[in-house]
């Protein structure tokens, strides 16, 4: 079993103040997985606090296999008791969409984390300059894991691509 979870806050080109921020700080935290996890080969637990709905964390649950981590733009892909993971390339304006990079390797009962925040246009259309943002916090399990995993200890691998999303050089790099 592979156990994926997305945090991700959303907020608008009006939410960037440094009240907003403040509002919304603690809010790409991991949390709590569901219990007990529905069976699958691979489970995805997608947690989101936009705006709009006033930062009130909703989740889902999916189930599946491999496919189902491309909604997050992840790719999967399992060599033995190895499973790699990648992000896609995405629909971001910010950072700029490239091709797809390896973020990590896990052995069975390994744990990574990806962070990445990213500015997107409300449409495909260069004629509309409205924005959206969004920060996330993703965390993948080789393995089954306790409910509590992505609350406590470290990452056996950690990927930080957080981006100034106001322009400027890179808040961070991996580690």
């Amino acid at each position: 079993m592979i156990v994926v979870q997305r945090v991700h806050v959303r907020w608008s080109a009006a939410g960037r103040g440094a009240p907003q921020a403040n509002a919304r700080r603690e809010l790409n935290r991991p949390v709590a997985l569901p219990a007990p996890l529905p069976e699958g080969g691979v489970v995805v637990h997608d947690v989101l606090a936009d705006e709009a709905g006033g930062y009130v964390r909703r989740s889902d649950v999916l189930t599946g296999d491999v496919s189902i981590a491309r909604n997050l733009n992840l790719w999967l892909t399992s060599d033995g008791p190895a499973v790699t993971v990648e992000r896609l390339p995405g629909a971001a304006a910010f950072p700029p969409p490239g091709v797809s990079a390896r973020l990590f390797t896990l052995a069975h009962g390994q744990v990574g984390r990806y962070r990445a925040n990213f500015r997107f246009r409300f449409t495909q259309c260069a004629c509309d300059p409205s924005w959206y943002y969004e920060d996330w916090v993703v965390h993948v399990s080789n393995g089954r894991v306790a409910h509590d995993r992505f609350l406590h200890g470290e990452p056996d691998h950690d990927v930080d691509n957080r981006v100034h999303l106001y322009g400027g050089p890179a808040r961070r790099g991996n580690r």
